[in-house]
C-alpha cells in the first residue's frame, strides 16, 4: 500500500518536474498499453544533460497498438536490444502462418496451445482472431482465455481504448465476433479444461512457459501428436518455452518427462519488441547522432546491433557491463566507471 500510494500517473507527452532542475516526459513506445519512452532532463546552472531511455519498443504495424514515437536529441540513449540480432518476418507473413497453424489444426483435430504474456499479446490475439474468424475456421473452435491476470488486463484495455489504432471492443466494453470465447478465472474452471481433448484454442501465461496454467496445459497436451503449440514471444534462454522452440525432444516437468510430440510453430512476428531494423530506424530519428548504450538484450544481440549501428549510423554503441556508471552529456561517451 506504501509503495502503491508513491505512484502518480502521467499523460503521454506531458512535461513533469519531478526534482529540482529535473523534468521528465512519458511517449508511447508501442510495445504495451502504457508502455514509454522516457525523456530526463537535469539542469544545473548553465548546465543541461538529456537522458532518453528507449524502454521496451514495440514494433511497427503491430494489430492494435500505434508505432512507437521518435525523439530527435539526447546526450545519451540507453536502448534495448532484445531482438538486436534478428528481422521478424512482415506481417502479412505472419497472418498467412498463423492461418496455417490453424488449417493443420482443423484436419488434426486437436487442442491448440499459445503461450501468452497477459499484457498485450493475449489482447493482440483476441483481436487477430476476431478479424480473421471466418478466414481461419475459428467457429470450429471452442477458446480458453485461462489467465485472471490476462482477463483483468483486456478489462483494462476496454477502458482505455482511445490509446490504441484498432477496435477490440464494442461500446459495451465486449469483444465483437468471438462468441465461441470462455474466460476462466477459477482453478476448478482451469482444470476442466483439461478434460478437452479437441477444439480447444488455449491462451495461458506465462509466456514463457516458466510457470503459470500453461505449464499444466503443456503437460496434459505435448505428448499428443494431433496437437499444436505455438510460440508467439521472445523466449529467454534457460526457459521451457526455450526449449521448445530449439527442438528438444523430451521435457521435464513436476519431476516426470514428457516426449514432445507437438508440433511446435514459432511466430516470431507477433513478438511485442521491435526488430533490429525497427531498432535501427528508431535510433536514426535522432539529429546529433548520441552515444547509445545497449541493454535488455542478451551479449549476441547486443554486439550484433551494435556493429549494425556502426555500419548504417557510424555510431559505436557502448555494451555496459553490472556495476559500471555511464555519465550523460560527456560526448565521447567514456565516462565510464566501474562499482
Amino acid at each position: 500500500a506504501i509503495t502503491i500510494e508513491q505512484i502518480h500517473g502521467a499523460s503521454y507527452g506531458e512535461i513533469k518536474e519531478i526534482l529540482p532542475g529535473v523534468r521528465v516526459r512519458f511517449v508511447d513506445a508501442g510495445h504495451i498499453l502504457g508502455s514509454a519512452i522516457v525523456e530526463l532532463w537535469h539542469e544545473d546552472g548553465a548546465e543541461s544533460s538529456k537522458l532518453v531511455f528507449s524502454g521496451d519498443l514495440g514494433y511497427r504495424n503491430s494489430p492494435l497498438l500505434p508505432d512507437p514515437e521518435t525523439v530527435e536529441e539526447a546526450d545519451l540513449v540507453l536502448m534495448e536490444s532484445t531482438y538486436g540480432d534478428r528481422q521478424h518476418r512482415s506481417f502479412e507473413a505472419t497472418l498467412e502462418e498463423l492461418g496455417e497453424v490453424f488449417e493443420r489444426g482443423n484436419s488434426a483435430r486437436g487442442n491448440i496451445l499459445i503461450p501468452a504474456f497477459a499484457v498485450g499479446r493475449t489482447q493482440d490475439l483476441l483481436f487477430l482472431l476476431s478479424e480473421h474468424y471466418d478466414e481461419w475456421g475459428i467457429a470450429n473452435w471452442t477458446i480458453f482465455v485461462d489467465s485472471p491476470m490476462a482477463i483483468e488486463t483486456t478489462e483494462v484495455y476496454a477502458h482505455f481504448h482511445h490509446l490504441y489504432d484498432e477496435p477490440l471492443f464494442n461500446r459495451r466494453g465486449e469483444i465483437p465476433t468471438l462468441p465461441n470465447l470462455y474466460l476462466t478465472r477459477t482453478t476448478e474452471e482451469s482444470i476442466a479444461i483439461n478434460r478437452v481433448k479437441s477444439g480447444a484454442i488455449i491462451i495461458a501465461g506465462s509466456g514463457m512457459c516458466t510457470g503459470g496454467r500453461i505449464r499444466h496445459h503443456i503437460r496434459q497436451n505435448i505428448s499428443r501428436s494431433e496437437c499444436q503449440l505455438v510460440i508467439i514471444g521472445f523466449q529467454a534462454q534457460g526457459t521451457l518455452g526455450r526449449l521448445l522452440v530449439d527442438g528438444v525432444q523430451q521435457i521435464k516437468m513436476w519431476g516426470e518427462m514428457y516426449p514432445v510430440r507437438a508440433s511446435v510453430h514459432t511466430i516470431g512476428g507477433l513478438s511485442a519488441h521491435a526488430d533490429q531494423d525497427g531498432l535501427l530506424a528508431w535510433y536514426g530519428h535522432f539529429h546529433n547522432q548520441p552515444p547509445v548504450a545497449l541493454v535488455h538484450g542478451e551479449d549476441r544481440a547486443r554486439r550484433e546491433l551494435q556493429a549494425a549501428l556502426k555500419k548504417q549510423h557510424g555510431v559505436h554503441a557502448l555494451l555496459p557491463q553490472l556495476g559500471e556508471t555511464l555519465s550523460v552529456g560527456n560526448s565521447s561517451a567514456g565516462g565510464r566507471t566501474r562499482q
